[in-house]
């Protein structure tokens, strides 16, 4: 338990800072009007609230866009390997393009890219 005491300490502290900041902060704000604090309009009172949800179509599209966002996360380091290991890197990740390629065909084939 000596070994953790001072990492306790240090934890408690600066806990017991962020909430003494934090409640700092509660208690010398402001009080906003209602017209200032919303999203800016043009005067008008706003149609939906700034912070709505979104499209449920949305969701599919984004997880292909992760996707393609971690191949291209994976192709950046195997730029650097490619020149040393040769060929089997480069099956390797032909290979891991094709599985993408079949996944966003499926999802294509499925309608999932279909916004209407």
């Amino acid at each position: 338990m000596d070994a953790w005491q001072p990492m306790l300490v240090l934890l408690g502290v600066v806990g017991a800072g962020l909430a003494g900041l934090y409640g700092l902060g509660l208690w010398l704000a402001a009080a906003r009007a209602p017209l200032e604090s919303g999203p800016f309009a043009g005067g008008l009172e706003p149609g939906e609230h700034a912070v709505s949800r979104f499209h449920v179509r949305w969701y599919p599209v984004t997880m292909i866009f992760l996707a393609f966002d971690m191949e291209m996360l994976f192709m950046y380091p195997w730029v650097k390997v490619v020149s040393e290991v040769g060929t089997t890197a480069v099956v390797e990740m032909f290979l891991f393009l094709g599985i993408l390629f079949a996944a966003v065909a499926y999802a294509w084939r499925e309608g999932a890219l279909r916004w209407t």
